[in-house]
């Protein structure tokens, strides 16, 4: 298989963007299905697959997922999106969706605004 190789900065751009136009709610035509962050929307390689033929290491969000947790099911769900180290599995199961969905868009905001810095700094000659 090969490594992901769609720019990260604008993965994250639309994952954000995709949140900030409704996200992930219910669907109207699928009441009963609930949702999941990064997993269901297009950042995931296997958007829309039920076969999931990509391997989460191909992925390129696993470069933000802690190297003790990329051997999970669902590595993304890992990644810390704030200062106390919350991840989406956390927050997922605490069932607070809006406390969720605020700390993964601070998260994507700020993660944006690096990539963002680092492609602006002058190359070292």
């Amino acid at each position: 298989m090969m490594k992901d190789t769609r720019d990260v900065l604008e993965v994250l751009q639309a994952e954000l963007n995709f949140l900030e136009q409704g996200g992930y709610g219910r669907s109207v035509h699928t009441p009963q299905v609930a949702t999941s962050m990064f997993q269901d929307s297009l950042s995931c390689l296997n958007y829309a697959d039920p076969n999931r033929p990509h391997p989460c290491s191909d992925c390129l969000l696993i470069d933000f997922v802690p190297s003790a947790r990329r051997w999970e099911n669902v590595p993304c769900h890992h990644i810390p999106l704030n200062a106390v180290g919350d991840t989406v599995a956390q927050l997922e199961r605490q069932d607070d969706e809006q406390r969720l969905e605020e700390n993964f868009k601070a998260w994507l905001r700020a993660k944006i605004q690096e990539l963002e810095d680092a492609r602006q700094l002058p190359v070292a000659q």
